[in-house]
């Protein structure tokens, strides 16, 4: 007696069924992250200010909770979706998130049509301190503490990332600035900087001058004595913002020495709260995808941690000094790439 088999497409059938079950269970267990693009209007600009948000799975907008933030900054001539879409943030976040290396948090990504500077084309910094972090302040659960704020960028946004923390110190609990493009004394001569709107001044030629007077190393003295306790009255009233830095071994623009430059003169203030770490590669989002998750790992030992007691106080002076003096002075006055290659 023969038994009917049933067949072969009925099993195919019942596999793919199967799988589109077990899909379907396990997705619904899974992060799910969502990336939001909007627009606001900005009064510094004078126009409508892009940005994109990383909002964490089951981020609520009700509870008293509220979230770690991270201003991630683009490149040159770059756009705020291209961390989403060309440097892997939401996975990667989810992936740290879920594995619980970091916490839940919202990353912002500005767009900006200049380096991050008060520049000659547009005032973005200014717009960035005045406008972006009270809109997203008013907008999302994210906390309002130095401690629970970080900033971050890659080539000239890790040029701004770098710039913001050492000018305003008491905004960020740490930095990580990716293949920065924070040349000294001057960009090399492959560099957009060379060629971007941000340094072009009304005879059309590179300002050399606000390069200098705008570039990290004209914030260090300034940024050593508010952040280097000196037993004195006068002493640092903050401790330092601890700085990550990666940077691609073969990078066109000589990231690596840069790099170096930065770690060394980083160092002599906060010999401590440095990390480099290199990697094979050049001036490219391949570099900036693998020190990514290196980058958040080392951020997120920072922000969102509770501040101790004595960042307690720190906090309470800084905010006493803030209502008896006006923002800190800061220095100045204010192409094409391949798919993977970005200008620096």
């Amino acid at each position: 007696m023969f038994a009917l088999k049933p067949p072969l497409n009925s099993y195919r059938c019942r596999a793919l069924l199967t799988t589109l079950i077990g899909w379907l269970t396990l997705s619904g267990h899974s992060v799910a992250s969502e990336v939001e693009h909007h627009y606001f209007p900005s009064p510094t600009l004078g126009h409508d200010y892009p940005y994109s948000v990383y909002l964490p799975d089951n981020y609520d907008t009700q509870t008293t909770h509220t979230y770690p933030v991270v201003y991630m900054l683009h490149g040159s001539f770059g756009t705020d979706r291209d961390w989403v879409s060309r440097g892997n943030l939401q996975q990667v976040a989810d992936r740290l998130i879920r594995a619980g290396h970091i916490p839940p948090a919202v990353f912002i990504m500005p767009g900006s049509r200049s380096w991050w500077v008060d520049g000659h084309n547009e005032p973005a910094r200014s717009a960035f301190f005045n406008d972006l972090m009270p809109h997203v302040e008013a907008t999302y659960r994210v906390g309002q503490g130095r401690h629970d704020r970080g900033v971050a960028g890659l080539s000239a946004g890790g040029y701004g990332a770098l710039n913001f923390a050492l000018e305003r110190p008491e905004l960020f609990a740490a930095v990580a600035a990716l293949s920065p493009a924070s040349y000294a004394p001057l960009p090399p001569r492959n560099s957009s900087a060379w060629r971007h709107p941000a340094f072009i001044n009304a005879q059309g030629q590179f300002d050399r001058e606000l390069w200098e007077t705008l570039n990290y190393t004209a914030y260090l003295e300034a940024y050593r004595l508010r952040v280097t306790p000196r037993g004195t009255e006068t002493e640092g009233d903050l401790s330092p913002v601890p700085l990550y830095i990666s940077a691609g071994r073969s990078d066109v623009y000589d990231a690596e020495f840069h790099a170096r430059q930065l770690r060394q003169a980083m160092e002599r203030i906060q010999p401590n709260d440095v990390r480099l770490d290199l990697y094979p590669g050049g001036h490219t989002w391949q570099v900036w995808r693998a020190s990514l998750p290196a980058a958040l790992n080392f951020l997120f030992q920072y922000v969102g941690q509770q501040p101790s007691e004595a960042a307690l106080k720190e906090a309470t002076t800084e905010q006493q000094t803030q209502k008896q003096r006006a923002e800190p002075p800061r220095p100045g006055e204010a192409s094409s790439a391949s798919n993977e290659a970005v200008s620096g």
